[in-house]
């Protein structure tokens, strides 16, 4: 056993992800811990952790955090890292703290084991679920015979990961087992708290195909152990999220829920069984009634802090080290799980691999790629160069067998975000209609569908040097809040001045347009940009339209119900792809898509209305009562500290964009919208719209 050390222990953090936030906070509560720097290759989020937290040094490189002369690393990277981590801090000399799971394989843990004695250091593992609250209760509850003898141990927990977000794709998406290796761990080693050993581990999983991302996402294992059946149920999909563990006896019953941290026991009364039945009920319910909103006060005011387990278990580490006792889970207590899984997650690796290696084959070429062949506009797009005989391939995230079947198709399935797929798809396409993008979701599906997708998609067309991109923008990218309406729009209006005010999706197309502008001026990059107004069609009458939101199952139309909408028919929108694929004099240059037939708001949900009846709750909101809303979410979000979704200025720029001039796209590809909205509207929505449809001059406001 080390001595312990004497004054300030210095402390390194090696990964500035989500996790690091907790360990730092943990480990400043500390005063005898000084925390001396942070490593991560993404230097901007070690940079934005190092700046939240006080921390005066940053690096992407471990050997110059060396030069701060930590006492000990914390290695809270992914999994795949822990092994070189590890060994490269010990021997710098440091102690290392390394989250779970130790390392992704046995022979990894074996040489960080071997390598952490022959330097003599400490070498511990963050098995956090030991520390957290509500377990050590219900295992106290346990030993202190409260339940009677143990019969068996479940394990329900549902959790979601961060979307993929782009670039070189990450251990979540290229591991099979990723999602057992990730939170499989806590449930093996606290059953085995519970229980005993484990003396035998059947694991099962499978693949629901509703997270394009996470290849299995549903896991389930039972484990023999020395004194009782344990039960692990681990799901991607299952909601209302849940971390609950149920220890049951032959006296009682405990429930731990880790998210409410509150532990709950049933015991056998006296009296009859239904009696006792109602009374365990009842009495847990009028707990509850006190211990959730009690907890909830503590969590507000920071009495309960988040993750506590993870936070108690980086101060146990610490304290081990200052007062130089063993730390509390030993590297070899790190080591057994990764050996109970490692058969498992072998197999669900080499699947993964096996199925990711088959993305890529040999294509012949082809006249056409389609991005985003999946969607509205997509479809419609390969449908049309199907129609005109030629050769077509569609990058898609999930798999297509109809297409896949059909002579003269091509399907490759794989992510925008990712360079590798993007790259197989585009090498032989003489033209690349760049239709896809994210529509919804968070800050990570935007960067990786919108941003990332289309940076692999405008290196992919320069590699191959194809004839033409025709890429996809939104009219989203200009400004709306701020713009004169006796204005007309045309392909110079202003951009948006304030995206991250608008959101993500405005935000991202507005970067991604920049992408394709840049490299067709400093690259020579043969493109065209369009951007369509909102796209309609049948299909499209559940999307909303422009100046309405949905929320909490109503349509919410705020403004004025004569606004005037920016629409387009999808058939005329294909229409101008297919021109810009071929017009001389549309390379280099941006289009704007815009029926010059008007048509309101207040019409158009009207017809929406008609077609879906009582399925659309619609409520019309003024623009004033919106704004002051948003004045007091804002204020809230102020309170709070945190960011909101409905801001004034959000509120400012849900005012439909109108008055367009589209003499640029009628002289340069020779578009004309060729069904038009009256036809387009009547085939949406089965009634004639001659009453609802009138021509709007170009230049003049509607």
């Amino acid at each position: 056993m080390n001595a312990g050390i004497e004054g300030k222990l210095r402390i390194a953090i090696v990964g500035a992800g989500y996790v690091a936030r907790y360990h730092i906070a943990a480990l400043r509560r500390l005063d005898f811990v000084e925390l001396v720097g942070i490593c991560d290759l993404d230097t901007k989020a070690a940079q934005a952790l190092a700046k939240t937290f006080d921390i005066g040094f940053v690096t992407a490189d471990l050997a110059e955090l060396g030069t701060r002369q930590p006492h000990a690393v914390y290695v809270l990277t992914p999994p795949s890292s822990h092994a070189a981590l590890t060994l490269q801090a010990l021997d710098m000399g440091c102690h290392v703290f390394v989250e779970k799971p130790m390392a992704d394989s046995v022979a990894e843990c074996d040489a960080m084991i071997a390598k952490a004695r022959e330097k003599g250091l400490q070498l511990s593992v963050d098995h956090s679920d030991h520390f957290d609250p509500v377990i050590m209760q219900a295992l106290a509850w346990t030993k202190a015979g409260r339940i009677g003898d143990v019969l068996a141990f479940d394990v329900l927990r549902s959790s979601d990961y961060p979307p993929y977000a782009g670039g070189p794709l990450p251990g979540m998406v290229r591991q099979g087992s990723y999602p057992f290796r990730d939170l499989g761990v806590h449930g093996l080693y606290v059953l085995e708290s519970f229980l005993g050993p484990i003396d035998r581990l059947d694991v099962h999983y499978r693949a629901s195909s509703r997270i394009t991302n996470l290849k299995f996402d549903e896991w389930d294992a039972r484990a023999q152990c020395a004194d009782g059946i344990g039960r692990l149920l681990l799901s991607w999909n299952v909601r209302p999220m849940q971390n609950r563990i149920i220890v049951q006896g032959t006296r009682g019953v405990i429930e731990a829920d880790r998210f409410l941290q509150i532990c709950r026991i049933k015991r056998v009364l006296p009296g009859p069984k239904f009696i006792g039945i109602v009374l365990n009920a009842f009495t847990n319910a009028l707990r509850d009634v006190v211990r959730v909103p009690w907890n909830v006060l503590r969590f507000a005011t920071g009495r309960l802090r988040p993750s506590p387990g993870i936070q108690h278990g980086a101060q146990a580490f610490a304290r081990a080290l200052h007062e130089g006792s063993a730390p509390p889970i030993s590297a070899e207590d790190g080591r057994r799980p990764v050996a109970l899984m490692e058969a498992v997650c072998a197999q669900a690796d080499r699947e993964r691999r096996d199925e990711l290696a088959a993305r890529i084959t040999p294509l012949a070429p082809v006249d056409a790629l389609v991005t985003g062949a999946a969607g509205f506009l997509g479809r419609a797009v390969v449908a049309a160069l199907r129609a005109r005989g030629q050769s077509v391939r569609i990058l898609v995230r999930r798999a297509d067998p109809v297409a896949a079947q059909t002579p003269g198709m091509q399907v490759v399935v794989g992510d925008l975000g990712d360079p590798n797929i993007v790259d197989h798809a585009v090498d032989g396409a003489r033209i690349v209609y760049h239709v896809g993008a994210a529509m919804r979701g968070g800050p990570g599906d935007f960067e990786a569908g919108t941003v990332w997708g289309t940076r692999n998609v405008v290196e992919a067309c320069l590699k191959h040097a194809v004839a033409r991109l025709v890429y996809v923008s939104s009219l989203s990218v200009l400004d709306h809040a701020g713009r004169d309406p006796a204005v007309a729009i045309t392909e110079n209006s202003s951009f948006e001045p304030w995206p991250e005010r608008r959101g993500a999706y405005t935000q991202t197309k507005l970067t991604a347009e920049g992408i394709v502008t840049d490299a067709i001026r400093d690259r020579a990059l043969p493109a065209v940009i369009l951007r369509p107004g909102q796209i309609v069609g049948p299909g499209a009458e559940r999307v909303t339209p422009n100046g309405t939101l949905a929320l909490a199952g109503r349509w919410i139309a705020v403004g004025s119900a004569q606004q005037t909408l920016p629409l387009v028919y999808v058939d005329d929108v294909v229409d101008g792809l297919l021109l810009a694929a071929e017009a001389p004099a549309a390379t280099g240059r941006i289009f704007n898509l815009v029926d010059p037939q008007v048509v309101t708001q207040g019409d158009y949900l009207a017809k929406v209305k008609g077609k879906l009846g009582a399925e659309l709750k619609l409520l019309r909101v003024p623009t004033g009562v919106f704004m002051l809303l948003a004045s007091g979410v804002e204020l809230l979000g102020k309170l709070l500290h945190r960011g909101v979704p409905l801001t004034r200025y959000r509120v400012r720029s849900l005012r439909p964009l109108a008055n367009f001039d589209i003499s640029a796209a009628r002289g340069a590809l020779g578009w004309e919208p060729r069904t038009g909205l009256r036809r387009g509207l009547e085939q949406m929505f089965g009634q004639p719209s001659a009453d609802t449809a009138t021509t709007q001059t170009d230049g003049v406001d509607s």
